[in-house]
């Protein structure tokens, strides 16, 4: 594997770290059942940081990549996929909280497995496509929407923490307001996901020479 393969590979490590912390609270109540004050909330900054992380390995790889000249097929195929991964794993946790509805997840997940199978087309074609401008935007949006629902969870998770401070209100305003945008931002990224996809497609029937 090249250094960018191995930034890469970061985003595939921090998935599951990220599942396991974000259930943490359920996995391991008689433990937390056991902690003092506010100690139990390690959690929300500890999740920023890995979201934080993934997203830097995200821009990393590619950098890493082009300053020497790795670029390989094996990377075109390897980033997408730490990026699905990652994404998924995200989009999942916070569907099962109530904060994203559930028919886009199923949607955008669809859509990702349709990828990899134009994208195995594309490969017994000798065909190798890196990313699209569409895909970067679907990235984008897709990062988007997981940083509102983060916020969304973070706030319900520290909600006691508003109160102790007397900050009940703004608190539920903020709740309100990204408790709405978040969904929002999710079907966006369906949207954009949906059209990335029809670009990917229209690519391949070209080059396979089918109009």
């Amino acid at each position: 594997m090249t250094a960018a393969d191995k930034i890469t590979s970061v985003r595939i490590i921090l998935a599951p770290i990220f599942f396991v912390v974000f259930y943490f609270d359920r996995f391991f109540a008689t433990v937390l059942s056991q902690l003092v004050g506010y100690w139990r909330y390690w959690q929300v900054p500890a999740l920023w940081i890995i979201f934080f992380i993934a997203q830097l390995s995200d821009m990393m790889d590619g950098m890493a990549a082009r300053k020497r000249n790795e670029t390989s097929d094996f990377g075109k195929f390897f980033d997408p996929f730490a990026d699905t991964f990652i994404q998924v794993t995200l989009f999942y946790c916070f569907v099962m909280s109530g904060i994203l509805p559930m028919i886009p997840f199923l949607l955008i997940l669809y859509r990702e497995f349709a990828i990899l199978f134009v994208r195995n087309l594309m490969q017994k074609k000798g065909i190798s496509m890196g990313a699209r401008i569409g895909g970067k935007i679907k990235t984008i949006s897709y990062i988007i929407a997981a940083i509102l629902a983060l916020l969304v969870f973070s706030l319900r998770f520290v909600t006691p923490v508003f109160v102790f401070f007397g900050l009940s209100a703004i608190h539920d305003r903020l709740i309100i307001f990204f408790s709405a945008a978040a969904p929002l931002a999710f079907w966006l990224a369906l949207i954009l996901a949906l059209a990335s996809f029809a670009d990917y497609v229209i690519v391949y029937r070209k080059s396979v020479g089918v109009t």
